[in-house]
């Protein structure tokens, strides 16, 4: 076990082991969304700790990573998604990470309404919400 972590504390010295590359913070979150009853499928962008709704869901991403183009793609976002009720009650549904490259891991699936992370970008044709 010794030589296993001594090699790997030269080899990542010597430059032999890649660098894990920084995460980029970007300011726009792209989703998509499915509507069950028509069964469309659309994309939308979303900026950081904005929301917007969808159907009865309220989508609010508080952050959004991505890799640099040089990395392998590993787009991650910290999502929170409400309901909004029947009684016009809101309810907190999805609060946690969604994964770009596994949709069904962690995409809110509710009962009309599915929401899932599609990517992060730098900018949208969207205007930005102080543009509003």
């Amino acid at each position: 076990m010794k030589r296993i972590l001594l090699f790997a504390a030269l080899a990542s010295t010597l430059g032999i082991l890649p660098a894990n590359a920084e995460r980029i913070s970007n300011p726009v979150a792209v989703f998509s969304g499915l509507d069950k009853i028509t069964g469309r499928i659309i994309s939308f962008d979303v900026y950081i700790d904005e929301t917007v709704q969808f159907g009865a869901l309220q989508v609010t991403p508080r952050v959004c990573y991505s890799r640099p183009p040089t990395e392998a793609p590993l787009t991650d976002a910290f999502v929170e998604v409400d309901e909004i009720t029947l009684d016009r009650k809101v309810r907190r549904i999805f609060g946690g990470w969604m994964f770009a490259a596994s949709p069904g891991l962690h995409a809110v699936d509710h009962a009309v309404y599915d929401v899932w992370l599609a990517d992060c970008k730098q900018s949208s044709e969207v205007a930005p919400p102080s543009q509003r």
